[in-house]
């Protein structure tokens, strides 16, 4: 049967071989055994039970999640002179009737259908009318609901099964099975541990890549230039995402596509046919794009966000080099990405086992950004922990040449802080306790009495983050699933604390700026917070509401001496600059003169309107934006701060900070309009914006966030006549 087999691949599909593991699983199949096929993105899937069915008599029945996918494969069979059609939404009636008709007069010999369809009596009627040697459940991991794509149509096939007058063979093959979704999925389809066959999950012609810090865009177009006339997809996380890309990279004149759920029916067929048949270069999309898209050229996959998990992440990169040839995976990670996903997992309607599991697959995602192991290793010893790690030699981990540091000593600070805060706080706080953060919360806590208060001082706090971060990837410490997770101490720690281990990390040294620069910038530092002060002081308001120290610190660092310039500083707008601009580039040139210094170019504005939106992008979205959707979003202040865990005045500050940002606020949801009409009554016979006398004069009978509501909207109403 093996031999006959491998002519009908040659005759139909054009092959003399099979490939790793097509050959066991066919063969398997042919005597009539239930299946499992584990095979990597582009390892072959669809042979191993398109063949069975050319050489068993009747009609294979195939289960596919994507009308697109079933499209595709039924236009190659068709096309290969094997009858194939496929049954879901997309018929018309007519259509449906006919291709009905059809498949009781035996005509096809494979028939791809939705999951949904086992659920009309009428339609198993007529399967029980023909003969149906074969099932194949194709991407299985959606039957799972361990899998990352779980989709309870699919399982609720199995009971639609036992409908049938006869009991097919049934084969099931996926990418990206776990040993829990790999077991789930046997369970339910009466598979044998010895009927699984997996080939591997390595991709030997990808290269992968974890690009950490750098602005994405300008990544984006940096790699874009580099490899021009490339066909390549870049994953977002959401459908605003999706379209400020296209616009900007459509700006610049690439060729591009965008997909996702937002779209209509037409427009992502569209999309998708231009990107498959090589119209447009370029597909940026949501992870609604790519299952079963068997476009063999793609050069690269980017992941422009943290994807929730590495199941989801491999299936996606993997559909990179599906031709065999050298290609890339990059992905850009940042720290908000992990907020969004955990914001996401919330959001959504999973029970509370089910929300711990997607926790724990993202800590695993979050781990791979961090962990100095050849990167492909990871993934595959993840799928199977018995396999060996071992190295690529060619994805960002294998060629980091950085030398490797001995950081025993910061580990053994680290080991002894978590110990001492009672193993019962996360990475951030950690961090700011061995910084020696002066944060409320700190000193609430009594952190700020430690023995290791500030004893990584001289570091930046991303950076003792970083190497908690790589502790946990090498499991000398440990986090727990959940929204808030928590880092505690291994076992594997103990050596490290008695002296008896070393633990090395490879690190970039911080270059170090020349003494005198540095005295220089923390004195021109000291006059503007000064001046500063001084603004704070006349209108009654903390300082940061003048200008931030980032805001000062980027001054002393390119000492702007004109309008010009100091418009190019990050946190001065033309309303700053009207209000404060003269007085601090007075002082600077007065600074710059005495001290005799060069002038340094500041960092170009991004001028373009699409460039922009890249402030309202979710990947960069600051906290206090975060808050603002919510509170847009319907949530009350109360349920943000109890979601956010944060208190409900900060919630109320982080409204505040987004409108005189310029973000709408539907101010009604604060305060009516008596109450406002009070409030500025007050105001004017006051002559003053100071909260506490504004709430004393109202008798204690408006709220404080009321009050800095009104002033607020007062402010932007003025500036804007």
């Amino acid at each position: 049967m093996l031999n006959e087999a491998k002519n009908l691949l040659n005759q139909y599909f054009g092959y003399t071989e099979f490939r790793n593991g097509q050959a066991q699983i066919i063969e398997n199949v042919l005597q009539k055994r239930n299946t499992l096929g584990i095979l990597p993105t582009g390892g072959g899937k669809s042979l191993c039970f398109q063949i069975p069915a050319l050489l068993c008599n009747g009609t294979t029945l195939v289960i596919s999640p994507l009308i697109s996918l079933m499209k595709d494969q039924v236009d190659a069979l068709t096309a290969s002179d094997i009858p194939a059609t496929f049954i879901n939404s997309s018929l018309s009636q007519l259509e449906l009737q006919e291709r009905l008709y059809d498949i009781r007069r035996g005509v096809y010999k494979l028939v791809y259908v939705a999951p949904e369809r086992f659920d009309s009596e009428y339609f198993i009627d007529i399967l029980n009318s023909v003969h149906i040697p074969l099932i194949a459940f194709d991407e299985a991991h959606c039957i799972s609901q361990w899998g990352h794509d779980f989709r309870p149509s699919y399982r609720s096939i199995v009971s639609s099964l036992k409908k049938l007058n006869q009991r097919p063979i049934v084969i099931a093959l996926t990418a990206t099975a776990t040993a829990n979704v790999a077991n789930d999925i046997r369970s339910l389809l009466q598979i044998d541990s010895d009927d699984t066959f997996k080939t591997g999950f390595a991709r030997e012609n990808l290269s992968f890549n974890v690009v950490k810090g750098s602005n994405k865009r300008d990544f984006i177009m940096n790699y874009l230039k580099q490899h021009p006339n490339e066909s390549g997809i870049i994953y977002t996380s959401s459908r605003k995402e999706t379209d400020g890309l296209y616009n900007y990279l459509s700006v610049q004149g690439y060729s591009v596509s965008k997909y996702h759920a937002g779209l209509a029916e037409i427009e992502r067929k569209e999309a998708q046919e231009q990107f498959v048949y090589d119209e447009k270069q370029i597909m940026i999309a949501t992870n609604a794009f790519g299952m079963g898209i068997d476009k063999s050229n793609v050069r690269f996959v980017i992941h422009y966000n943290l994807p929730k998990n590495l199941e989801a992440y491999y299936q996606e990169a993997g559909r990179a080099g599906r031709d065999g040839d050298e290609s890339e995976c990059l992905l850009l990670f940042s720290k908000q990405d992990i907020q969004l996903q955990k914001f996401l997992i919330e959001q959504s309607t999973f029970d509370e086992e089910k929300r711990e599991q997607e926790y724990h697959k993202l800590n695993q995602m979050v781990m791979y950004c961090h962990t100095e192991e050849c990167l492909q290793s990871y993934i595959i010893r993840y799928f199977d922990p018995n396999e060996l790690e071992s190295s690529c030699k060619k994805c960002s981990n294998c060629k980091d040449t950085r030398e490797k540091v001995d950081i025993t000593r910061e580990a053994q600070m680290i080991f002894s802080c978590c110990k001492r805060m009672g193993e019962r706080f996360g990475t951030t706080l950690i961090a700011q306790v061995l910084k020696g953060s002066s944060q409320k919360r700190i000193r609430e806590l009594g952190f700020n009495q430690l023995s290791t208060y500030g004893l990584l001082r001289s570091q930046t706090e991303k950076e003792i983050v970083d190497t908690i971060n790589y502790l946990l990837t090498e499991d000398y410490l440990q986090l727990s699933d959940g929204k808030y997770p928590v880092v505690s101490l291994t076992e594997k720690c103990i050596p490290v604390l008695k002296g008896e281990e070393t633990v090395w990390m490879k690190k970039t040294s911080a270059p170090v700026r020349a003494e005198s620069e540095r005295a220089e910038n923390q004195e021109l530092f000291d006059v503007l917070r000064g001046l500063r002060k001084e603004f704070a002081a006349e209108e009654q308001v903390p300082p940061f509401v003048i200008f931030s120290d980032a805001t000062l610190k980027e001054m002393c660092r390119y000492f702007p001496i004109d309008e010009a310039s100091m418009l190019q500083i990050k946190g001065v707008g033309q309303s700053k600059y009207a209000k404060y601009g003269q007085a601090f580039t007075d002082a600077i040139k007065e600074f710059v003169t005495s001290n005799n210094l060069t002038v340094k170019e500041a960092p170009k504005p991004l001028e373009s309107l699409v460039q922009k939106i890249d402030i309202t992008e979710i990947d960069i979205k600051p906290s206090h934006v975060l808050s603002y959707e919510m509170f847009t979003d319907g949530f009350s202040i109360e349920e943000i701060s109890v979601k956010r865990q944060l208190s409900t005045i900060t919630i109320q500050n982080h409204i505040i900070r987004s409108a005189e940002e310029g973000y709408e606020i539907k101010w009604s949801k604060i305060f009516d309009l008596g109450t406002e009409k009070r409030i500025i009554n007050a105001l004017n016979e006051l002559q003053s914006d100071k909260l506490k006398p504004l709430w004393e004069s109202l008798n204690g009978e408006v709220n404080y966030f009321e009050i800095q509501a009104v002033i607020c909207k007062n402010k932007i109403t003025l500036e804007k006549q």
